[in-house]
């Protein structure tokens, strides 16, 4: 099985720790993991702006960048829906236009095989107890991509409630969007901001020490809010926790807040 991490943009220049994770994770698990360093962006900062034709040739060099590879996985749910949801559409309206260039051939062989981090483990690998270790008081943010366009479901809970020593918060409203959307948060940011302190404040109610998603940049959106108010709060990928073990633990930049009980659970 010829396995590649898919890091994604947003990781790579903001996030490494958490390809470093889903590497350090897989491996543990038996899998060896390639890296491609032809891969770039997805193309979907570009698409979701309107900017179809200059999507196109990231399609492209995506289907390239991997093609050796029989499964990609990306700690992303946002990057991994763009692939499986939106190539396919990019390739049939440029094949409607007469100019397909490739781009059926790269999308049919770029979508079966990418694989958001937890649906890779649970539907691929079949696991559910990684064997991670986290002792700290988590609650869980499910991305809109991951949500209803990948239809993660229960997956990434089943994967945080088989880690030895987390205590899982339930988040209300979990299912709502935080606000970011990538371009809706620059294009509209007073609604954005109003829909991130909605959950921020929700978040803040569970009293947990952290919030964790699947999506790094919906982390990043609600942990600017995080930061403004200097809250007990720390935002941590689902990638980095599950890394996690007794022996080699996760290690927070800074402290995690004491355990507040008596929250809403």
């Amino acid at each position: 099985m010829r396995v590649a991490l898919f890091v994604t943009c947003v990781n790579d220049l903001l996030y490494p720790d958490t390809g470093r994770a889903v590497v350090t994770l897989l491996e543990r698990l038996g899998v060896e993991v390639g890296f491609p360093p032809a891969q770039s962006c997805c193309g979907q900062p570009q698409f979701n702006t309107g900017y179809r034709h200059e999507t196109e040739p990231l399609v492209r060099r995506y289907a390239a960048a991997f093609e050796d590879y029989d499964y990609v996985v990306a700690p992303s749910g946002s990057c991994a829906a763009m692939v499986r949801d939106n190539y396919p559409r990019i390739a049939e309206r440029a094949a409607a236009e007469g100019r397909d260039e490739g781009l059926a051939a790269a999308a049919a062989s770029s979508v079966p095989k990418t694989y958001e981090l937890t649906e890779f483990l649970v539907d691929v690998l079949g696991v559910t107890d990684v064997g991670a270790y986290f002792p700290h008081t988590v609650t869980y943010h499910p991305s809109c991509h991951g949500l209803r366009m990948l239809g993660l479901g229960e997956r990434p809970r089943r994967l945080l409630e088989a880690v030895a020593g987390l205590e899982l918060r339930e988040l209300e409203g979990a299912e709502e969007c935080c606000g970011f959307g990538g371009t809706f948060a620059v294009k509209n940011p007073d609604v954005s901001v109003a829909m991130g302190e909605d959950k921020i404040r929700h978040a803040l109610d569970t009293g947990a020490q952290v919030l964790c998603g699947a999506d790094n940049s919906c982390l990043m959106h609600l942990d600017g809010f995080l930061r403004r108010q200097d809250a007990p709060l720390r935002s941590v990928h689902l990638a980095e926790i599950l890394a996690s073990t007794r022996e080699e633990p996760y290690r927070p930049a800074r402290p995690f807040a004491p355990v507040e009980t008596g929250k809403i659970r």
